[in-house]
């Protein structure tokens, strides 16, 4: 699978809304783990401002506590040590609450655990104060040792909560900048997880809206491809049906209801439905092929004969296999087709057969009345010629000689030609047996069939080794016969004929002359010869029944002999190619099939 069909395919699409709700959710739980973060910071400023404010209570309530301890020592008015007892009440009270707010400070609260010792001691020197002033002791060196002690002990408390102050006012600023962070970084990561979340959501929408426009193509390409095959089943006359195997349900295309002569859909597709119109003879052998599919859920060619409502009876041939779709949903496609006309015109090819048969057994039968009947009158004509020539050629006239002449070349020439056409009929014969036959024998078997007219012309006839052929003995050596009985008849008069047979195996792909190559290898055997040759614009005219090239006057022949060579070589499906040039000689190429 190449990556744009990946690219294109559904499950990529799946995967990627699957990465997209990923992306985003993980991209919401960053922005909301920063909201957090930036609320605590939020929480943490403002629990320093707590803690600043507290301390900051702490040190009033304390500085309340003393101004009504000094106002009470001056004055002895009660009303002063009111601000002193809840100022204390109040000291308390913040130093608990100062206590939770700094509990997570180890510092702060060893701090906090200090400061309680210089509170608990001047708390300690209010209360000494208290009883000088009650005895009017405030003159004696004890008092003022306590005032002063009263008053270092105070100084030592502004200490530490200016120190706790500062400590606090320290981690504020470090808070503060983080808030800042937080607050300007905020807005940027907001945005980029809009930004892409919009993104992903843009590409998911595009490739959703491509994956529709293709969907509507592929669509209407299917309905295109419906339409045709609704036509393209009308044509041939056949339908197509599935067997959803899971559901055991069946589907019938429209054509195959019009085949069986109803209209489309006309009635529910099942098998119970359609045996009824299955030919009475036929029902129990198409039960059984049935249950046979259904039990291997498979179909094998089934033939088959229909009767329609009409009485008219058609022949029908089904085949079906097993699909298996991306959720191993398995449905078994059918198709039947109306072979009516393959059946009639079978029975219509047999009766031309029989009617070929036949014929062939007329032409037999003009064969023997050719060789027998046709050649017992010819031979007494030829008899009585030769007695006219011998007793009463001295009564002719001059003029009745030449009629008598004339009277025994035609004669000669039927005869010849009744010879020829017979070799002819033999070489359409198509029963005859291939047989595994020594080519050279043959060649000699030609040669001295010949053999008068090579003696009588001084031919010489050289030839290579020709390997052993599956052919038709007797074809082959007619055809041997044939080509070089040609070269000697048109051969240049006073010239000796020269005959050269030359045989090679050849490659099919370098032979251009062989347009249907239906053998990778042939046998390839040469006549050439020194005659007096043809113009090349005749090399496919001279294998035409009865062509003549030359006057009958100047060369005897009927002009069937090469038409008995085409037709031996084509029964051997092989060719014969003619190569000749005036005044020099001709070759003739034949090719046999290497088996």
């Amino acid at each position: 699978m190449n990556i744009k069909s990946i690219f294109n395919s559904a499950r990529f699409l799946k995967i990627t809304f699957g990465i997209s709700l990923f992306v985003i959710l993980c991209m919401g739980g960053l922005a909301y783990k920063h909201l957090q973060t930036l609320i605590k910071s939020f929480d943490l400023v403002e629990h320093t401002y707590e803690v600043n404010i507290e301390l900051e209570q702490i040190l009033s309530y304390l500085k309340d506590s003393e101004t009504g301890q000094r106002g009470y020592l001056i004055s002895k008015d009660t009303r002063f040590l009111e601000s002193f007892f809840s100022g204390r009440e109040k000291t308390n009270n913040s130093f608990a609450r100062l206590k939770e707010l700094t509990k997570k400070d180890e510092r702060q609260q060893q701090k906090l655990r200090d400061l309680t010792v210089l509170i608990d001691k001047n708390l300690n020197y209010f209360d000494e104060t208290f009883k000088y002033s009650k005895n009017d002791n405030l003159d004696s060196k004890e008092f003022d040792a306590l005032l002063l002690a009263g008053k270092k002990t105070m100084d030592n408390i502004r200490l530490e909560i200016n120190q706790m102050i500062n400590h606090n006012n320290n981690l504020l600023r470090i808070r503060k900048l983080d808030n800042e962070r937080s607050i300007t970084n905020t807005p940027i990561i907001i945005y980029s997880v809009l930004i892409i979340a919009l993104l992903l959501l843009l590409f998911t929408y595009s490739k959703i809206n491509n994956d529709i426009k293709n969907l509507q193509t592929k669509n209407l390409q299917l309905e295109i491809f419906k339409e045709s095959t609704n036509q393209s089943e009308i044509v041939s006359k056949h339908g197509t049906w599935n067997w959803f195997i899971e559901e055991n349900k069946f589907s019938y295309s429209d054509n195959l209801y019009r085949l069986l002569g109803e209209q489309p859909q006309s009635f529910e597709p099942t098998i119970e439905n359609f045996m009824q119109f299955v030919h009475p003879e036929d029902v129990d052998k198409l039960k059984k092929q049935v249950e046979k599919m259904m039990e291997k859920q498979d179909l094998p060619f089934i033939y088959y004969r229909i009767v329609q409502k009409n009485g008219s009876i058609r022949h029908f041939k089904a085949y079906g296999k097993v699909l298996t779709d991306n959720e191993e949903n398995r449905r078994l496609i059918g198709t039947t087709a109306d072979i009516t006309d393959e059946i009639e015109n079978y029975r219509l090819l047999e009766e031309r057969n029989l009617e070929l048969e036949r014929n062939n057994k007329e032409l037999s039968s003009f064969n023997h009345v050719a060789s027998h009947d046709l050649q017992e009158p010819l031979r007494k004509i030829q008899t009585f010629i030769s007695r006219l020539e011998d007793k009463e050629a001295e009564n002719l006239s001059e003029r009745g000689n030449l009629y008598l002449e004339r009277i025994k070349t035609s004669s000669t020439r039927m005869r010849l030609l009744i010879d020829d056409l017979l070799q002819f009929s033999r070489t359409n014969k198509s029963e005859e047996i291939l047989e595994e036959t020594n080519m050279n024998i043959i060649l000699e078997n030609a040669k001295q069939e010949l053999a008068e007219t090579i003696l009588e012309k001084n031919a010489i006839i050289t030839s290579d080794t020709i390997p052993t052929l599956t052919v038709i003995p007797f074809q082959l050596q007619q055809l041997f016969i044939n080509l070089i009985g040609n070269s000697l008849k048109y051969s240049k008069k006073e010239v000796a004929p020269n005959i050269r047979i030359s045989y090679e195996k050849v490659d099919a792909k370098n032979v251009k002359k062989i347009k249907k190559k239906k053998f990778n290898f042939y046998h390839k055997i040469t006549f050439e010869d020194n005659g007096i040759g043809f113009d090349e614009e005749y090399a496919e005219k001279i294998f035409v029944l009865f062509s003549r090239l030359h006057n009958k006057n100047e060369y005897s022949g009927t002009g069937i002999g090469l038409s008995i060579c085409k037709k031996i070589v084509d029964n051997h499906q092989g060719f014969i190619f003619a190569i000749g040039k005036p005044n020099i000689g001709s070759i003739f190429e034949v090719y046999l099939p290497f088996n």
